[in-house]
């Protein structure tokens, strides 16, 4: 599991000893942004869309690919339907969502093209803000899948 931020730091380093990568986005968002998501008063600091986050799971999968091992997403990350194309455009292998997501996520993965994908994660990589990424994602989600989007509204 890959949730605090000197595990993804050193991903080049576990990489070699172990079979996948799981990246725990949960608790990595909250211990890179210091921010505790339950805790009403700094909760709405936590920010899956904040380039530290991007770059932690790029750096986590750079280091999974070069070393051949599959590399997954887990957490609300994967189960939020505007964040799954960029997830898959920066390259993850698997998303573990919960089994009431599986509808929704399917039906967005569906409608994707990887190009398009890949394309949302180099701008996001190179965004202003947490916003500007989010903004990109609801873009492409608005694109491919307008009804999910008009969902989750």
């Amino acid at each position: 599991m890959i949730e605090i931020p000197s595990a993804a730091l050193t991903a080049d380093l576990i990489a070699p000893h172990v079979d996948f990568f799981s990246i725990g986005t949960n608790d990595l968002i909250q211990y890179t942004l210091a921010v505790d998501r339950v805790n009403e008063n700094v909760a709405h600091l936590y920010m899956p869309t904040h380039i530290s986050i991007l770059k932690l799971i790029r750096q986590t999968l750079l280091a999974g690919h070069a070393h051949r091992i599959p590399v997954a997403v887990c957490g609300q990350m994967a189960s939020t339907p505007e964040l799954v194309p960029l997830l898959i455009g920066l390259g993850v292998d698997e998303l573990s969502i919960s089994p009431s997501s599986v509808p929704m996520i399917k039906d967005v993965v569906r409608n994707l093209h990887y190009s398009e994908c890949r394309m949302l994660a180099k701008g996001a990589l190179r965004a202003g803000t947490c916003e500007d990424v989010l903004g990109q994602c609801r873009a492409l989600l608005q694109k491919t899948s307008p009804e999910i989007l008009e969902l989750i509204s």
